[in-house]
């Protein structure tokens, strides 16, 4: 792991994105472009989003700058859209019709700047029976089928976190429909709106799946795939500790290799007949419980096998490849995920840590030029070490930091 340097800016150095306060996928969204390089002021309201965590901590707030602006004042509207004016991109995450209520709506926007990219992030989309229903990453993953494919038959599908809707269905469209339309916008001279739905990206994640159920190649419940978890070669597998290792062992070389090394080479016959796959499992379930974790990751050790340890949050960023690549990096106290992808020519880093609402209210009505923008009369929220959500202190040793809290994001509404 390394510690992050403001060497570099990364790519988008030089576009602006004015991002309207939420939580969720929006956040992520306007981090991921601030990673990259954009010069990103963050619209806060007064009282903040009220997510229950240290603003210190909340790294999906980093590299950028923030503004407290109240659009329920008469002059706050106003200031959104002086800001507006001046930018590449705006991102919000409300309810259909809000923005348009709040006088920040595409429409008046482009009336300010027809170049804007407008870039909306919402779990049901613009339009649709449920586009006014509150709902969460769940839901949204629940309607496409996307849930419905996760965990063990015979058992309720399991809960991916809020990866797979929020960040992968939701706040990666979203960032690749904002860099489409930019460069549209620099190409035409005119700007438009970017529909970003977490129905809409789930149901695009599934996209090979659906080939292969109309091929006969997937069969429509849980466990019964490759890729599912319903072949012996392509799984977990719990160990002596109570630890687990990952398999993907799918080509036949690999497959060859790992039950060399696991041990049974006598069963390896059976990965081509399914009826077998029930008595392959349960021989493959019982080598791995005849060890720990660490003892079974040293056999598989610079193998073919397609075969890795099942790490913790906390145990990632140390883990050898991972440390050689430094794709975990050390800011304020704080282990986090390093910026990514990454640039031979304009590396990225993480270059500030999280923006505290209304800290950076002075340097953008300078550097935007809207003078019109005034700092909070009182100061970002104190840190409030009592709170059960407070991060643990950073560690003490640079060379063995600890990984952040994890923390959720929970949408009112999407």
């Amino acid at each position: 792991m390394t510690t992050a340097t403001t060497a570099s800016r990364g790519p988008l150095t030089g576009v602006r994105v004015i991002e309207l306060a939420g939580i969720g996928p929006g956040p992520f969204a306007a981090m991921l472009l601030a990673d990259l390089g954009a010069d990103v002021v963050r619209v806060d309201r007064p009282g903040g989003p009220g997510l229950g965590i240290d603003p210190a901590s909340d790294v999906t707030n980093r590299n950028k700058r923030s503004v407290i602006v109240d659009l329920k004042d008469p002059g706050g509207p106003g200031l959104v859209l002086d800001l507006a004016a001046r930018a590449d991109v705006l991102i919000e995450g409300y309810r259909p019709g809000v923005a348009e209520r709040l006088g920040v709506g595409p429409e008046a926007c482009h009336a300010r700047n027809p170049r804007l990219v407008y870039g909306r992030m919402t779990g049901w989309g613009q339009h649709g029976p449920l586009a006014h229903r509150a709902g969460h990453d769940i839901a949204y993953l629940a309607l496409t089928g996307t849930l419905g494919m996760i965990g063990a038959p015979g058992k309720p599908p399991a809960v991916p976190a809020n990866l797979l809707g929020d960040y992968a269905g939701g706040s990666l469209y979203l960032v690749v429909g904002v860099l489409a339309a930019l460069h549209h916008a620099r190409a035409t001279g005119t700007g438009q709106v970017v529909d970003a739905a977490i129905v809409d990206g789930a149901a695009h994640l599934s996209a090979m799946i659906h080939g292969m159920l109309a091929a006969g190649g997937w069969q429509d419940r849980r466990g019964a795939n490759l890729l599912d978890g319903g072949c012996p070669f392509y799984g977990t597998y719990e160990t002596a500790d109570g630890q687990y290792m990952a398999v993907g062992a799918l080509e036949r070389r690999f497959y060859d290799e790992f039950m060399t090394l696991l041990g049974i080479p006598e069963q390896a016959p059976a990965r081509d007949d399914p009826a077998r796959w029930p008595r392959l499992r349960e021989a493959v379930a019982a080598r791995f419980r005849s060890r720990t974790r660490d003892e079974w990751t040293a056999v598989f050790e610079g193998s073919d096998a397609c075969v890795a340890p099942v790490l913790s949050l906390r145990e990632a960023p140390h883990h050898p490849h991972l440390a050689a690549r430094s794709t975990f990096t050390g800011h304020g106290g704080i282990t986090q995920p390093a910026p990514a992808p990454r640039f031979s020519a304009t590396p990225t880093a993480v270059r500030t840590g999280p923006a505290r609402p209304g800290a950076d209210t002075a340097s953008v009505a300078r550097d935007w030029e809207v003078p019109g923008l005034h700092p909070p009369r009182t100061g970002p929220a104190p840190r409030t070490p009592e709170s059960p959500r407070t991060p643990e202190p950073p560690p003490e040793p640079p060379s063995t930091p600890q990984p952040p809290r994890a923390h959720p994001h929970r949408k009112a509404s999407s």
